[in-house]
């Protein structure tokens, strides 16, 4: 072989080494990051629990289009399994108090048959065919739209990581996780690297103990536990903190965002952006 030919095929094969690692970046980039560093409403961000949900079913496709629509910076979705294996969003552990006629446990029922159900129980003159959604559809919609507040109602990391990585939404999704689940906490963080926990410590003994093991950037907490120590305490270990509203008025918000809070989450997303939009 001469040497021409011996020198045009080694050129040809750092050509296809290149291109390959090219493509790899390229999909590696194709992993958006959620801009945590600017909410779109003034200081804080807005978290809408279970959606938009005051003129449509909550944990509906309809009730995170509004929450989109309103320009809220993350829906509030409970994931749960159903019997066959796929994942859902609906708060409760029973479908009682979603669908006329129909009782039992979400996981009781497949998902063909549960999407055979009508949940617009409270809703029925104006929304009268909304479906329970999948964790797919969920993520189809809000991609480059809105994040995601993954609450885990069950401890299955390592499934629900899986899809979420399909959609390449690790750093788009925060993962809701109490304390009690301190195990699932630290498989998160195994299984996906990229993927963004933010448990709920309960106490400030606990929250010492996740800075200790995990060093989450993230933390979850109610108003029962928030104050100015808890809140000090989670910006010395560079953490965001997310409080769940408990009374939902202005003077409340205000407190919130006294303490120096970064996130609301509320159940008037509409009346929460509205007041951080006068306040600026």
């Amino acid at each position: 072989m001469s040497n021409n030919i011996f020198q045009q095929r080694k050129n040809l094969i750092l050509i296809i080494f290149f291109l390959n690692i090219s493509n790899f970046l390229t999909a590696q980039d194709n992993v958006e990051m959620l801009d945590l560093s600017k909410p779109k409403n003034g200081k804080t961000f807005v978290i809408a629990h279970r959606g938009a949900h005051n003129y449509c079913p909550e944990n509906t496709i309809a009730a995170y289009k509004k929450a989109i629509e309103l320009n809220c910076d993350f829906i509030e979705i409970d994931v749960r399994k159903t019997k066959d294996g796929k994942f859902v969003s609906i708060h409760n552990s029973k479908i009682d108090e979603y669908v006329y006629g129909s009782f039992g446990k979400v996981n009781d029922f497949t998902l063909c048959e549960l999407k055979k159900m009508n949940i617009s129980k409270k809703f029925a003159e104006i929304n009268d065919d909304e479906k329970i959604p999948t964790l797919e559809e969920i993520l189809e919609l809000c991609k480059g739209k809105i994040g995601i507040y993954l609450d885990l109602k069950d401890p299955f990391v390592e499934e629900i990581s899986a899809i979420i990585k399909k959609y390449e939404m690790e750093k788009n999704v925060l993962w809701y996780i109490p304390f009690s689940y301190l195990n699932e906490i630290k498989k998160l963080k195994e299984v996906c690297e990229e993927c963004l926990s933010m448990p709920d410590p309960g106490t400030k003994e606990n929250l010492l103990k996740l800075f200790y093991e995990i060093n989450p950037k993230f933390i979850a907490t109610d108003m029962s536990q928030l104050d100015s120590e808890f809140v000090a305490i989670c910006h010395k270990n560079n953490a965001k903190v997310f409080v769940d509203e408990e009374i939902g008025n202005e003077r409340e918000w205000q407190k919130i965002i006294e303490l120096g809070v970064e996130g609301i989450q509320t159940d008037n997303p509409e009346m929460l952006i509205q007041y951080l939009n006068n306040s600026n």
